[in-house]
């Protein structure tokens, strides 16, 4: 099966390149692109759109003219058993859908351990100087060759998570909370 997606995702891309080299009838084209999205399994998932969709894998042009198992078992059913089968794959679209779920969750489990490998913890205690990130959307930003960085400023408190409370060296307190991430250490 994953042969017949792999050959229709080849003729899907053979048809988008020349989409680019026949611009003008783009969306003639935008119908196969659509189907090869829909029908190709993502890794997040481990199933495709269509399939959690509709509780079945897609019959491609493809497996029409050159049967597969699925295609001639259907042709030989009667038009009641197909209809039963059809009643009995949408029985079990729920079970298809918590499978795609279980899979994204182990999915998100595997991306977060491999961000969290790279990352360095900071150790920063209460009265430590640091310099805070001045991020782009704000007005203390003062251009694009001068620093990027404000302070010193003191660490006034440290919260779980990584966020810190900061206190100028005047001894007033910002209100909201920092993430360890937009400050670095000064030093004198």
């Amino acid at each position: 099966m994953n042969g017949v997606v792999e050959a229709a995702n080849k003729n899907i891309k053979k048809i988008l390149r020349k989409m680019v080299d026949n611009y003008k009838q783009w969306h003639e084209k935008l119908p196969f692109a659509f189907l090869g999205y829909r029908t190709t399994v993502r890794m997040s998932t481990g199933a495709s759109p269509y399939l959690l969709v509709c509780g079945t894998e897609v019959a491609i042009l493809t497996e029409v003219e050159i049967p597969s198992l699925s295609i001639i078992q259907e042709a030989e059913l009667s038009d009641m058993e197909c209809v039963r089968n059809w009643y009995e794959q949408i029985a079990i679209i729920d079970g298809k859908r918590m499978n795609a779920v279980c899979h994204s969750q182990l999915y998100q489990n595997r991306m977060a351990r491999a961000f969290n490998k790279k990352v360095r913890v900071r150790r920063l205690t209460p009265g430590q100087l640091v310099l805070k990130r001045i991020f782009p959307p704000q007005d203390e930003a003062k251009g694009k060759l001068l620093s990027n960085w404000q302070g010193p400023n003191m660490v006034h408190r440290v919260l779980t998570g990584g966020e810190l409370i900061l206190a100028d060296m005047d001894g007033e307190i910002w209100p909201k909370p920092f993430n360890s991430d937009a400050v670095k250490r000064y030093y004198v």
